[in-house]
């Protein structure tokens, strides 16, 4: 980053500073609810209105928890996915305000490295 010298005539704005806008608010949770056909994966809603998505075979589970997730500060989105005996699994979270498409984007890709054995 350049900095002009004091007194150098040169103004600061906001071209020169180059803000951004982001995406920010929940959007809209279809976009990775849609995601998941009845065919390989199993979808609950609780008594909550919390949304629980399990693959078949148990090893990805997608977790929804608009008004957030119970003991958790603000956790929204949980996804998992287990692992095996040589090769450990994990696990990742967004909070409630994390925008759908963001987290949309991660199940797809989570999704892409799943294959049929």
């Amino acid at each position: 980053m350049t900095v002009a010298p004091a007194g150098s005539g040169f103004s600061t704005t906001i071209e020169a500073l180059r803000l951004r806008e982001w995406q920010l608010g929940r959007g809209r949770p279809s976009l990775v609810t849609d995601q998941f056909s009845a065919d390989d994966f199993h979808l609950i809603v609780d008594d909550r209105a919390d949304v629980h998505i399990s693959s078949k075979d148990g090893r990805f589970y997608l977790g929804w928890f608009p008004s957030g997730r119970p003991g958790t500060d603000g956790e929204g989105w949980t996804i998992a996915v287990t692992g095996t005996a040589e090769v450990p699994g994990y696990r990742m979270s967004f909070d409630t305000e994390t925008p759908a498409e963001l987290v949309a984007a991660v199940v797809e890709r989570v999704l892409a490295t799943s294959r049929r054995v």
